[in-house]
């Protein structure tokens, strides 16, 4: 008998229908073809270890296995359910008449429970998509796939229930997220605040100009400064996140797996940190089953890569070109993917291999052309591409011992926030652009126009400072920003000069 299940097959940040057709007919043998990996033809053993528990007979017949479309290569564990069902149908111990209303995935215990899956929401959006009635899951991914709207998620423990729901009991309840509200009550959770930092007033000028136009930014000071403290800071006074964005981002983190076993939707900007020992694989993605890296995992909020010269020039310079495209393309012989990667880079880093160039008490204790060569770390092309780089110097002992005084978070997001409305506003036009550090050379020209007194300011900056022509971008984008937190519909000269303040590592001061 010819009985056809249903799954999916997560690729990239989206998923593919399978169609599991199993045949029983007189004979003696098992095949699984379809282009299975090892993990899915293991599954013989884990069935048939689950069958003798709940009494279910392994069919002593021929079973033939096609996984379409057959083409594709199927990985993972999450196959389990829908192969069981598949042969316990065909051999018509369980009923047949609505296993093809329903996508079904799972990884099974030999004890018959079922293991949490990857791609969860993902697979959900799918089988919406495709027109299934319902999508039958392990319960600790049933809250994440319910998130999808217009598609009944049924949450199961083990597969005596599954089984149970097909045969027509009604064991299985229905999982009931709403979505928007979900998405509303997680906004405002952010547990640390800017007032936690006391002085570094020019720094937080800086951080807010980056939140307002999603600007790339490097600090640079000594240990102990706040560096670290400043960036973690940064995520309170991003504006929240659009439920379109909570969507994609909660997408790929399902896909890495790294969503909480309760959690629906990610409502919080992401900041993702990652050691300075990692590889260019984890930092971009891919590997022999391919994974989102970190750059993707920081989609739609920071990636943080504290002490930058530390990390390896190949890691470092595998970020060029998310950077510039805001999404990373990986090519290997056997696949082709595109994750997305539009976050807002925070670097940081020590002067010198010391510490302490430039540091108004301490002496710097490198020898001449330490300095150069440890920042020489970091290639020209890369340092092109982060708009701000701003000095954080030691707060004071008497700023120290002062009582908090600054603003908090929720004030300064407020002025990003207004920031951000008004280049929503200029760029509604253009689907693809959202904020000032996403504009086109083209746009550029028409939105960042300086008059008389600014492009003289810029002219002299980029002569003295002998600037690139992507910095000469980069600045005019952090101009336009500067203005747009003043509500300024023109770029004035003032703008243009603060602009040009933050190409510290430009300047040479920094030459070593």
């Amino acid at each position: 008998m010819l009985v056809k299940t249903h799954g999916a097959a997560v690729t990239g940040i989206d998923a593919i229908p399978i169609t599991i057709e199993v045949d029983i007919s007189r004979g003696i043998r098992f095949f699984m073809v379809g282009l299975p990996d090892n993990a899915v033809k293991e599954s013989q053993q884990r069935i048939e270890s689950v069958f003798r528990i709940y009494n279910y007979e392994w069919p002593g017949k021929r079973i033939v296995i096609n996984m379409a479309p057959a083409d594709t290569r199927k990985e993972g564990s999450a196959y389990d359910l829908p192969l069981a069902i598949g042969i316990l149908a065909g051999d018509q111990q369980i009923s047949d008449s609505i296993i093809g209303d329903y996508m079904m995935m799972g990884e099974l215990s030999l004890d018959g429970s079922l293991n949490p899956i990857k791609g969860a929401l993902p697979i959900a959006v799918r089988a919406q998509k495709e027109g299934f009635k319902g999508l039958i899951i392990p319960k600790a991914n049933a809250r994440e796939a319910a998130v999808v709207e217009e598609l009944d998620v049924y949450g199961a423990e083990n597969m005596q229930q599954v089984i149970d729901f097909l045969n027509g009991k009604p064991m299985l309840e229905k999982t009931v997220v709403d979505t928007h509200q979900e998405f509303m009550e997680g906004l405002h959770g952010c547990e640390i605040d800017f007032s936690d930092v006391k002085g570094q007033e020019s720094v937080k000028r800086s951080l807010e100009i980056a939140a307002a136009g999603s600007h790339n930014l490097i600090m640079i000071g000594p240990p102990g400064a706040g560096k670290s403290m400043l960036a973690k800071r940064l995520a309170s006074i991003l504006p929240p996140m659009q439920l379109s964005e909570a969507l994609e981002t909660t997408k790929i983190h399902s896909v890495a797996g790294k969503l909480g076993g309760n959690t629906a939707l990610l409502t919080q900007r992401p900041f993702r940190s990652p050691h300075h020992t990692i590889s260019d694989v984890a930092l971009v993605g891919g590997g022999t089953y391919p994974q989102p890296g970190e750059i993707s995992l920081a989609h739609n909020g920071i990636l943080f890569l504290d002490e930058l010269p530390e990390f390896k020039r190949t890691v470092l310079e595998v970020l060029r070109q998310p950077l510039e495209d805001r999404l990373i393309s990986i090519s290997r012989a056997k696949f082709a993917l595109e994750y997305p990667a539009s976050f807002t880079l925070v670097a940081s880093m020590n002067p010198c291999p010391c510490g302490f160039y430039n540091h108004p008490e301490k002496r710097c204790v490198c020898s001449p052309g330490v300095v150069q060569k440890y920042l020489s770390r970091i290639s020209g092309p890369l340092l092109d591409r982060i708009d701000i780089h701003i000095e954080v110097v030691p707060v004071p002992f008497n700023k120290l011992a002062e009582a908090p005084t600054s603003e908090k978070s929720h004030e300064v997001r407020e002025r990003v926030i207004k920031a951000r409305e008004i280049q929503t506003l200029r760029y509604k036009k253009h689907p693809k652009i959202h904020c000032n550090a996403q504009m086109t050379s083209k746009l550029l020209a028409q939105y960042a126009v300086l008059d008389e007194s600014g492009s003289m300011i810029l002219k002299n900056a980029m002569e003295k400072l002998d600037l690139s022509a992507r910095a000469y971008d980069r600045i005019l984008k952090v101009s336009r920003t500067i203005a747009d937190l003043e509500a300024s519909e023109s770029i004035k000269s003032h703008h243009v000069a603060e602009a040009v303040q933050y190409r510290s590592l430009d300047r040479e001061g920094w030459a070593g």
